[in-house]
């Protein structure tokens, strides 16, 4: 697969499924034994290797080193002099909220501050390629929000961005394209739009005026979720809108109605479903 400048890739699969490793041979930490990884048409060498940006699932960093001098350590490594290292520390520990705990030891830091100082150290060098593996492990909503916005930042400056999560509503959110692998194949790839249009099933939601009790629905349709005013449905994707809003209606006074493509958790656990 192919991941372009200035995009949002997702990568997906099962655990075990092979992201990790991909993503570590990206990154020059495993060898392959066969294919290739290429940046800009050419096999990915040590000086490309310093222009990419790395969040490690398990966290890469020293527990006792403190937060901004751990920041300024990577970026040196990656080729900052000690006055660059120092600004693009101070800037990103700023953006990212961690600038108070700058001469804490990492080790003291919550996990989601953690997961925000590896974040750091991943954009410190403002990096061409971001790889990253379930960035969103352990950040609260507030967190959350702002890694999305440093990342859509970054996409728009030009950036490639993959990454791996099994919160998919946020790979929907963020991702022009994705990939989903199983057993080290892609079983499934492209735009997440098409991808959901493709689906052989719909999601249907009703609304009800007031308390209905659902009766035994149609063949083919699978009743989701319900309480006393809302059901949600699963329906074939040949199915009309029509129809199910029919139904409801003898049901009960319809006061919300939604027709569409499933989640793309359905879409990802119905392709590996299929394959099990």
């Amino acid at each position: 697969f192919t991941v372009a400048r200035g995009e949002v890739f997702g990568f997906l699969g099962p655990n075990g499924a092979g992201k990790t490793t991909t993503m570590r041979a990206v990154m020059g930490l495993i060898g392959v034994d066969h294919g290739a990884v290429r940046w800009d048409e050419r096999p990915v060498d040590d000086a490309a290797r310093r222009r990419f940006g790395y969040m490690p699932a398990e966290r890469g960093m020293y527990p006792k080193m403190r937060v901004g001098d751990q920041i300024s350590y990577f970026a040196r490594l990656a080729g900052l002099d000690a006055g660059s290292a120092r600004r693009a520390t101070d800037s990103w520990m700023e953006r990212l909220g961690i600038a108070e705990r700058a001469t804490d030891e990492v080790q003291t830091l919550s996990s989601g501050n953690q997961q925000r100082v590896q974040l750091a150290i991943s954009l410190v060098h403002d990096p061409d390629l971001l790889v990253l593996d379930e960035p969103f492990s352990g950040l609260d909503p507030v967190a959350v929000e702002t890694m999305k916005e440093v990342l859509v930042e970054r996409v728009r400056a030009g950036t490639a961005v993959l990454f791996s999560s099994h919160q998919l509503d946020l790979v929907s959110d963020l991702t022009d394209e994705v990939v989903i692998i199983d057993r080290g194949r892609v079983v499934l790839d492209g735009d997440v739009r098409d991808l959901r249009g493709r689906s052989p099933l719909r999601a249907a939601s009703v609304g009800f005026a007031g308390r209905v009790a659902w009766p035994p629905g149609v063949e083919g349709w699978t009743v989701v979720d319900a309480d006393e005013r809302t059901v949600r449905l699963r329906v074939p994707a040949d199915t009309s809108p029509a129809d199910v809003l029919a139904f409801a209606g003898q049901v009960g006074t319809v006061v919300a109605f939604e027709f569409v493509p499933p989640d793309l958790s359905v879409v990802f656990v119905e392709t590996v479903r299929g394959r099990s």
